[in-house]
């Protein structure tokens, strides 16, 4: 099922009056600003206005803010993000979201084990202080920069055998991430491959929800730039193996491409929908 990144501007319900607009199966917004810590309070007037207009066949998949760093050294840091996903989770289970994706974060010189060991223990301590909870965590593939997390399916695998509760975390593909961090999807043999592989390491029961996106750097660069699809390094030979495929065509496939109008006057969005569509086989 295909669909996009919306903006909440003006409201939560807005994104599900464009998705209608879009026709899309499948939406994915922020419940909150995505560069602060503080989250305005969901009002019953938001809720009523979100439940009015969901539509109970098209999934919303939330995506986590950008500031939480589960692997932080400083234990401060760790502290705030740990509160901070504790309530986006909430936010998700109030508006009756299923999925949240959440960046793995970086360990900041510490070395990948040290970082790999605090998303561990701090998704176990999220999850301690929410018991009942049903959205999904989902982490996500990485580009692999730096010291981020989460550039490997290895990193991921070991983070959801690890922690108390695997059921309650799952993983979320990017096209864009995967390709920048090394995995090839440069053709259709190729991408197979690298579906394979995400098979066999990860299980397809793991993979809730995946980011399709064209990637404006090259395979291995480890640079996380987006493109629109079609226009980057990712040929559409390969969007066309991913959107067919037997499993992931049943999960949301999120557009994550930049916003702006196309030069026929449509919204990028709209463009990029009906290239993937066109794929559809």
């Amino acid at each position: 099922m295909i669909g996009c990144h919306l903006s909440v501007a003006g409201g939560l319900h807005h994104a599900l009056v464009e998705a209608a607009a879009l026709k899309l199966e499948c939406v994915q917004v922020f419940t909150q600003n995505q560069r602060q810590w503080k989250a305005r309070r969901l009002t019953r007037e938001a809720l009523d206005l979100w439940r009015r207009r969901r539509v109970a066949r098209r999934p919303v998949v939330s995506h986590a803010g950008y500031l939480i760093n589960l692997a932080a050294a400083d234990p401060a840091l760790r502290r705030r993000s740990i509160a901070a996903l504790r309530s986006e989770l909430r936010r998700c289970e109030a508006l009756g979201i299923g999925v949240l994706v959440l960046h793995g974060g970086a360990h900041n010189g510490a070395g990948e084990a040290h970082g790999l060991d605090r998303v561990i223990r701090s998704i176990n301590r999220v999850h301690r202080g929410l018991p009942d909870g049903s959205t999904v965590l989902c982490l996500e593939t990485t580009a692999g920069a730096g010291t981020t997390l989460c550039g490997t399916l290895e990193h991921l695998a070991f983070i959801r055998r690890n922690v108390d509760e695997p059921g309650r975390v799952g993983v979320c593909l990017d096209t864009a991430h995967l390709f920048a961090a090394g995995y090839d999807l440069s053709g259709a043999a190729q991408t197979q491959d690298t579906l394979q592989r995400c098979e066999a390491v990860l299980g397809w029961d793991a993979v809730r929800a995946a980011h399709i996106n064209d990637s404006k750097t090259p395979l291995g660069s480890r640079r996380d730039r987006h493109e629109h699809i079609g226009h980057g390094h990712i040929p559409l030979e390969a969007f066309a193996e991913v959107v067919n495929h037997a499993y992931l065509r049943t999960i949301p496939l999120i557009l994550e491409t930049p916003k702006a109008v196309a030069p026929d006057g449509r919204s990028w969005d709209e463009v990029n929908l009906a290239v993937l569509r066109g794929l559809l086989e």
